[in-house]
């Protein structure tokens, strides 16, 4: 359930009347999504989204977001659009929180991607890329290195309450990718959350990216990373080297990877594992029984930094010479 903050009619009609969106039919909660309180609305013009930002995202972050999806969709890239009020604002208030109104995307997210969509996937993170260049505002990546000491400080003395051993593992791994996390390669902005519920599809062709709130400029490569661990394996834990090839073609078919960058993706894939493990940890840990979040199995992700620790080169990726 992802509907935090609820809403009236009433206040929603008066925060209507501040855009040029039509009269307002209907509306219902979107329980998908963990971040935002989501509603679909339905218009006499189009259907909107309206998202309210709840307290996990910081409100001095929203110029970047919206502001980073006018940017790829002024260059062709298929994403929302934060629709601008009557006074040019792209962010106004709704039952105490900030809110924007978010032009709808047809498609739908796949429970089970096959590799033609991922090499779908593939082109689009690329073309997102190539089409985040020139952004003037910048966002640092407040989950990497840095932020994953921080919330393991705040996790590790019981980390062994969810599996014996997990201390002394993490605290290697955390010391291993201190020691040789890449420092010069290419950077940008990255959506860096580009799992399968954030990409939708009409039929198998690509309709759109969405969900832009953990965007931020970091390395290339890492957001090829994140795809790897959120495309890749199957529901039993195993690599599918068939999937990771063909979204990595397709990627390379719009931007290639450099050198640099193809050896350092097994590094890049055990720091993009680590982060989602740690960020589960945390919750998992922290979040009482009952609350809206729910909490996501952190040792899926243990499993996947496992099989990245064995990983030697990228050509185990099914990355091409």
């Amino acid at each position: 359930m992802a509907v935090y903050t609820d809403i009236n009619e009433v206040d929603l009609k008066a925060f209507l009347d501040q855009y040029d969106a039509g009269d307002l039919l209907s509306y219902k909660g979107i329980a998908e999504g963990v971040e935002n309180t989501n509603f679909l609305l339905h218009t006499t013009r189009d259907p909107l989204i309206l998202t309210l930002y709840e307290k996990r995202v910081e409100k001095s972050d929203l110029p970047f977001f919206l502001g980073l999806m006018h940017h790829l969709a002024a260059r062709d890239l298929s994403c929302p659009l934060p629709l601008p009020r009557k006074d040019g604002a792209l962010l106004g208030e709704l039952s105490g929180r900030p809110a924007a109104l978010i032009s709808f995307l047809e498609g739908m997210w796949l429970r089970k991607p096959e590799a033609k969509h991922c090499h779908e996937v593939g082109k689009a993170l690329a073309a997102m890329h190539v089409a985040g260049e020139g952004f003037q505002i910048e966002r640092p990546n407040a989950l990497s290195l840095e932020g994953w000491k921080q919330l393991w400080d705040k996790s590790e003395s019981r980390a062994d309450e969810v599996e014996r051993g997990l201390q002394a593992e993490i605290r290697a791994e955390i010391d291993f990718l201190d020691a040789n996390w890449p420092i010069d390669l290419p950077a940008g902005v990255i959506h860096a959350d580009l799992f399968p519920d954030n990409v939708f599809f009409l039929g198998d062709n690509l309709s759109g990216l969405i969900d832009f709130y953990f965007a931020c400029n970091d390395f290339l490569a890492y957001d090829v990373s994140i795809c790897l661990n959120a495309w890749c394996f199957e529901k039993d834990g195993a690599f599918n080297v068939t999937k990771s090839m063909a979204l990595l073609e397709g990627y390379q078919s719009v931007r290639a990877l450099s050198e640099e960058e193809r050896a350092a993706l097994p590094v890049l894939a055990r720091g993009s594992a680590l982060r989602f493990f740690l960020t589960r940890l945390y919750d998992w840990l922290t979040t009482p029984e009952g609350a809206l979040v729910v909490k996501k199995d952190p040792l899926e992700y243990l499993k996947k930094l496992r099989f990245h620790r064995a990983v030697e080169t990228s050509a185990e990726y099914g990355l091409n010479a």
